[in-house]
This record gives structure tokens, C-alpha cells and sequence, in this order.
């Protein structure tokens, strides 16, 4: 190497022993947690205490870890500030950075778990991507808000003493990506926003809670049934971007067009929102048949609350060429057809990814 210069590479591997060493000496019988902060409501600020406005992503990762300084008592606690924005604006883009990062933390044997700091609105989608793309069965948590750090009885703090207390509990591992709010525990599987303002806003109604946390205890009741994480076929390795799989409504008098306008501007896939039992009408359903003739992935969804969308029940899906999403809703079937779409996948491959995750 010529003098004056620099080797960078080995630059970087000094600077990070130095800093994990400094992170994780604090205190060798804890177990050692990262927090990655993206933003949200749980990050958010108001001029007041009671008023229903506010902005999401306003406050940094260091202010949320010292707004519970208990939670130094369950772990050694280290933030990354990882992007800072209200989860309406979440992008894949954010997605692939955040799955990566938990893959090479979760990676290593100093690390005993990840929370994730997250707005509510899109968290059941990122939760969900994670569930399919993270390798590692040690724990992944979720945790948001519904009132910004401002408000009167802020939900953030607790939510986020008991994520980081799941995530630091040996009884957490093998349980997938998790969802901590409200003292529930949820899995990425089964969890689904159902209250645009209220603290209660998970649930998980099909497959029930994974388990309870209450000031940092932990009791887990079941484990999710679907693939996910280590037995996961799924990886980020290596992928930039993802295709573009688009999402329709159905209603009543459901007209065509926009099925048709969704293979025009290029969609690789389509997520029918239907009615009922993921039902459409004639012209609509006539518009996914000619969309999957062009190679275009239709999956059936429903827009209904609960319940499975079968395949073949009321729709000829063999006859039209279509995908039956099954207990997955249309953003969680977004979410799984776009990851499996990363590569070339006969029908009969991608109807199988569904029942299996």
C-alpha cells in the first residue's frame, strides 16, 4: 500500500470492533439488543398533548431508547437510525434495507435480538415481508404507537419496553417476526389493523395471539404454523428492486379498466380485493382471465375482514388461470406474491407458496 493512503476495508473492520466492543461491554450477563428506528407515530411530535394531529418521524432513535431507561435492565440496548418516515410512506426500497441489516445483526452471536421501530399503517406488510426474508430464528420485533410521543398516556414507551423484553427473552426464539403493542404479542402471519385511532388497533382474528407481555414478562401460547424464517425459501440476498404487483378494489358494479390499466403500466402481478369469498363481477373477472393469458399473476382476495378465499369454490380458477390467496389478505397477498415473483414461477408453484406461507 503506498504511503498516505488508506485502506478502507480494513478501516471499516477496525471502526466496527471498536464500536461493538464499546456497544456490548456494558454488561456480559444480558443479553444484547438493536433497535431499528424507522419512524412512525411512535416517533411522531404534536404541539399538544391532546390534540389528534401530529407528525410522524420526528423523534431520533436516542430520545425513544431514553424515554425508557428500564428497559437497560432487561439488555445491552444500541439503536440504528435506519430511515424516519410515517409508515404511509414505507417503500420496498426501505423494506430490502431493513430485512438486509436484520439478516447480518441476527447473523452474528453477540446479537440476541432486533426491535423494530415502525408506523402502524403499512407495519403488518413490513412485518409480513420480514417474516418471509429474515434467516435467523432468533426474535424479530415490531413495535409502534398509536398517539405520538407528546400525547397524554403516549402507548410508545411501554410498547417499546416490552418489544425490547421479548426480544431479549431466550423464549422468544423460533416464534418469527413478532408485533408487540398493547401487552399482545402477535406473528406476522395473522396480524391485521382494525381501528384507524384506537391503542387496541391489532388483532389477530383467524389464528389468534402468538402470546402476552405485561412489564416485560413474556408468556407465549402457540407457535405460527406457516414457513418462515430459517425454513423460508425466500432471501434478499442479492435483489435491488422488486416487481410491481398492483391492488384492486372490488365493489359493486366493479367496472374493468382498471385491472386493464394495472397490465398497461406494467404490473407483474394483481391482487383482487373481492367481495365475499374473493368474488368479482363478470366484467371484472373477464379482465383477469385476458390479464393472466398475458402472463400477468392474478390472485383472489377478499376484502372481508376474516375468513379463507378458496380455490375453485365459486371462480374456475383452473379454467381463468388464477391465484386463490387463502387466509391471506390483499396487502399480506401483495406482500408474498411480489417476493415470490423476484424469479421465474410456474402457476401451480406460486398457488403452493400460498398454502405453505
Amino acid at each position: 500500500m503506498k504511503p498516505g493512503k488508506v485502506n478502507l476495508r480494513n478501516l471499516t473492520t477496525c471502526l466496527f470492533l471498536v464500536i461493538g466492543v464499546t456497544l456490548f461491554a456494558q454488561d456480559k450477563t444480558k443479553p444484547n439488543v438493536v433497535i431499528l428506528a424507522t419512524g412512525g407515530t411512535i416517533a411522531g411530535s404534536a404541539a399538544s398533548g391532546t390534540q389528534a394531529g401530529y407528525t410522524s418521524g420526528q423523534v431520533n432513535i436516542d430520545a425513544m431508547i431514553n424515554a425508557v431507561p428500564d428497559a437497560k435492565k432487561l439488555a445491552n440496548i444500541t439503536g440504528e437510525q435506519l430511515s424516519n418516515v410515517g409508515s404511509q410512506d414505507m417503500s420496498f426500497e426501505i423494506m430490502l434495507k431493513l430485512a438486509k441489516r436484520v439478516n447480518e445483526l441476527l447473523a452474528s452471536k453477540e446479537i440476541s435480538g432486533v426491535v423494530i421501530t415502525h408506523g402502524t399503517d403499512t407495519m403488518e406488510e413490513t412485518a409480513y415481508f420480514l417474516n418471509l426474508v429474515v434467516k435467523s430464528d432468533k426474535p424479530t420485533v415490531l413495535v409502534g404507537s398509536m398517539r405520538p410521543s407528546t400525547a397524554i398516556s403516549a402507548d410508545g414507551p411501554l410498547n417499546l419496553y416490552n418489544g425490547i423484553a421479548v426480544a431479549a427473552d431466550p423464549k422468544s426464539k423460533g416464534h418469527g417476526v413478532m408485533l408487540v403493542m398493547n401487552d399482545w404479542i402477535h406473528s406476522a402471519q395473522s396480524l391485521v389493523k382494525v381501528s384507524t385511532t384506537a391503542v387496541q388497533t391489532f388483532m389477530s382474528p383467524l389464528r389468534g395471539l402468538l402470546g402476552t407481555v405485561a412489564y416485560g414478562e413474556s408468556e407465549f401460547y402457540r407457535i405460527p404454523h406457516n414457513k418462515f424464517g430459517a425454513q423460508s425459501e425466500f432471501t434478499v440476498d442479492g435483489i435491488t428492486a422488486l416487481p410491481r404487483v398492483d391492488i384492486v378494489y372490488g365493489c359493486t358494479d366493479m367496472p374493468a379498466d382498471l385491472i386493464d390499466a394495472s397490465v398497461e403500466r406494467g404490473a407483474k402481478g394483481i391482487i383482487i380485493a373481492g367481495v365475499g369469498n374473493g368474488n368479482m363481477t363478470k366484467a371484472a373477472l373477464e379482465a383477469c382471465a385476458r390479464a393472466a393469458k398475458k402472463g400477468v399473476v392474478v390472485v383472489r382476495s377478499s376484502r372481508v375482514a376474516t375468513g379463507n378465499v378458496g380455490r375453485n369454490v365459486e371462480v374456475d380458477d383452473d379454467k381463468l388461470g388464477l391465484i386463490a390467496s387463502y387466509d391471506l389478505n390483499p396487502q399480506k397477498a401483495r406482500i408474498l406474491l411480489t417476493v415470490a415473483l423476484a424469479k421465474p414461477r410456474k402457476m401451480d408453484e406460486i398457488q403452493n407458496l400460498f398454502y405453505q406461507y
